[in-house]
């Protein structure tokens, strides 16, 4: 389904599909509210709504979306992209490579270049560089309570060889 950023007249108007739409409106959040990891369904689709030059759709069109087709650990029934990622019941954030999903869903993951409103497109290198990127893996690794143990009670072994070790156990 699309939708047009801006009257047809004009010569920058984009046809945006409404699943870019949505992806463009939780990038904008994410980038609004940079200590928020996820994002409440209608916040999100009022976010769309918000942002005329995402042009004009049907709130129930884009709930569907941010609900439904656009979520990667969500079994699909028609859209299989994987733009979202549904953190907890009624909260979504961007879906990121290496998040689980659902193996049914091969749809894309950020949107083409050319079906998002040049101000947009800045959105696009951005969560490659930032969001999903390097930068992205060492803020999760910090931010997980379980990948931050890693390394954890290192100097404990510091001193033991791992072989003679392994022999001694052995031995008992």
């Amino acid at each position: 389904m699309y939708y047009t950023s801006m009257k047809a007249e004009t010569p920058s108007a984009v046809a945006v599909k409404v699943a870019d739409a949505v992806w463009v409106a939780v990038a904008l959040l994410h980038r609004e509210h940079p200590t928020s990891s996820d994002f409440g369904l209608q916040e999100i689709v009022d976010r769309v709504l918000a942002e005329p030059r995402l042009g004009a759709c049907q709130r129930t069109t884009l709930y569907a979306h941010v609900t439904q087709h656009c979520v990667a650990n969500v079994t699909p029934n028609s859209g299989k992209y994987r733009m979202l990622f549904e953190t907890m019941k009624g909260r979504r954030r961007l879906f990121r490579a290496g998040d689980p999903q659902d193996s049914s869903r091969t749809g894309k993951i950020v949107p083409e270049p050319p079906g998002v409103p040049s101000e947009f497109r800045s959105l696009l290198d951005w969560y490659r560089s930032d969001y999903a990127g390097a930068r992205s893996l060492k803020q999760r690794i910090k931010d997980d309570p379980i990948l931050a143990m890693r390394g954890l009670g290192k100097e404990i072994w510091a001193d033991v060889d791992a072989d003679e070790y392994v022999r001694q156990l052995r031995e008992e």
